[in-house]
């Protein structure tokens, strides 16, 4: 028997939440699914035997896959933050969530069709913004805020002005 994670991010889903485990499984790299676990009895947003929880990874990052019903939804105030080296990779990543049932978002930012918030971000992007050159680091950053998906080519255009 493997010893259990110590800690890992546990997801409310309301419900789904093998189907969007497997998803990502596909999705990312270094991501896979473990065990299902089934309910033992009736629950106040499911019935015996349905999906309870599903353990998975998303790159590397253990979760846990709740389907705890409709109480509670996920919002912006958690994401996971993909970086990418470029725009296939970039472009592969958004349009796998988007295209999925997902919707687009500001700034590099989309939710997967179970609302989890996702960040396709560039690492071109980042090393835009962060540029010593005030000027150019805002040139980057003011291009970044009136995109949805990172247009890598367009932030390394603002940032050399």
């Amino acid at each position: 028997m493997t010893t259990p994670t110590k800690n890992k991010i546990c997801l409310w889903y309301k419900d789904g939440a093998e189907d969007a485990a497997r998803f990502y499984a596909d999705t990312f790299p270094d991501s896979s699914v473990g065990a299902v676990h089934y309910a033992p009895g009736d629950f106040p947003s499911g019935k015996k035997g349905n999906v309870l929880t599903v353990e998975f990874t998303v790159m590397g990052i253990p979760c846990l896959g709740l389907n705890g019903g409709p109480a509670f939804t996920h919002s912006e105030a958690f994401s996971f933050q993909v970086s990418t080296a470029d725009q296939a990779e970039t472009d592969r990543y958004w349009n796998a969530i988007v295209d999925n049932g997902g919707q687009e978002s500001m700034c590099g930012w989309c939710k997967d069709k179970w609302g989890l918030s996702w960040q396709i971000t560039p690492t071109a992007l980042i090393k835009a913004i962060s540029d010593p050159d005030p000027a150019a680091s805002k040139r980057a950053f003011d291009a970044m805020m009136e995109m949805g998906k990172i247009d890598i080519a367009a932030i390394e255009a603002a940032r050399r002005g």
